[in-house]
This record gives C-alpha cells, sequence and structure tokens, in this order.
C-alpha cells in the first residue's frame, strides 16, 4: 500500500513564523507538503476549495495561530467544526498565547494539542519535527 502525504495547513499572519515554520520543516528535512494561509477565512477557503488559491485536500492537519485578523483562530475552529465535511480534520494548535482562557477555548473545540511557540528556533525545529512525525504515524483517512 503506497504511503499518502498529509497536507499541512498553517493558519499563520505572522511572516516571521511562517518562514520559521519553513526553515524548520527544510532543515528536518520534513517534505509534507505545506500550504500558508493568512487567517481563518482563508483557510476555510483553501480547505473548501473555495477562491483561487490551492485545494489542500482531504488528508490534512492544520497548525493554527489564534491571534490573526478578519477571522482568529477561535472563529476559525467554531466555524471548521459546523463544517459537516471538515468537522473531523485534525488541529493542532501553534500560538504565543500561554493565556488558559485561550486554551480552554481551544480544547471546548476538540483541538489535537496547544503548543505555546518555543521562543529558541532549535527547540521550535524539534517541536515540528515531534508534531509531523506523531501525525505520518497516524491512521488518516
Amino acid at each position: 500500500m503506497a504511503v499518502r502525504d498529509l497536507n499541512i495547513l498553517l493558519v499563520e499572519d505572522d511572516d516571521v513564523d511562517v518562514m520559521n515554520v519553513k526553515r524548520a520543516f527544510k532543515r528536518s528535512n520534513i517534505r509534507n507538503p505545506l500550504y500558508v494561509a493568512k487567517n481563518g477565512l482563508e483557510g476555510l477557503a483553501m480547505l473548501r476549495g473555495e477562491g483561487t488559491g490551492p485545494v489542500v485536500g482531504q488528508r490534512c492537519m492544520v497548525l493554527l495561530d489564534l491571534n490573526m485578523p478578519r477571522m482568529n483562530g477561535i472563529e476559525f475552529l467554531e466555524a471548521l467544526r459546523q463544517d459537516p465535511d471538515l468537522h473531523a480534520m485534525p488541529v493542532v494548535v501553534l500560538t504565543t498565547s500561554s493565556a488558559e482562557a485561550d486554551r480552554i477555548d481551544a480544547y471546548r473545540y476538540n483541538v489535537a494539542g496547544y503548543i505555546v511557540k518555543p521562543v529558541q528556533f532549535d527547540s521550535f525545529a524539534h517541536t515540528m519535527v515531534t508534531l509531523t512525525d506523531y501525525w505520518n504515524l497516524c491512521e488518516l483517512p
């Protein structure tokens, strides 16, 4: 049986954080297809195949920032969980917020994990490797 790619949608508005994720992937030889959306609205459109952006596909994990313009991470989670085609998609929050209220709100929407972005790049790169290794091993449809 052939191994299928696990697409990763990074929903992140900060260009430096996007660059760090890309650097971590390259440095750690992570070959999963990586898509980037600048906010929740753009992320939902990519997952639904709407607009002119790329279509991410069914076999996908979302890395989600919480603090974004237009549609923040919690609003994205609410819309995602209400969508009959996307409601079961795994989401890992990857944010700078260590606020307990944000963590509680995210887990109310059944996120698979909540990770506070490490400050040091080496720690961040290690986090990305661990996360992608775990999800690549999971039996996702």
